[in-house]
């Protein structure tokens, strides 16, 4: 379960890298931002939807 925690984290540095990249006008930074945030997004989406929520407890 630690996967989806791991893959929502890299999802919000993706995200905050978009915004970042917009703001300095960075036009390779936000195909890279865009690309990972996509990718890791769905990644992200798919494994809460096919594996749940993380619990605190096994």
């Amino acid at each position: 379960m630690g996967t989806v925690i791991i893959f929502g984290l890299i999802t919000l540095l993706a995200l905050y890298g978009i915004v970042r990249s917009l703001r300095a006008k960075n036009i390779l930074g936000i195909l890279f931002a865009l690309g990972t945030f996509a990718v890791f997004g769905w990644f992200t989406v798919m494994t809460v939807l096919h594996h749940g929520f993380p619990t605190g407890t096994h």
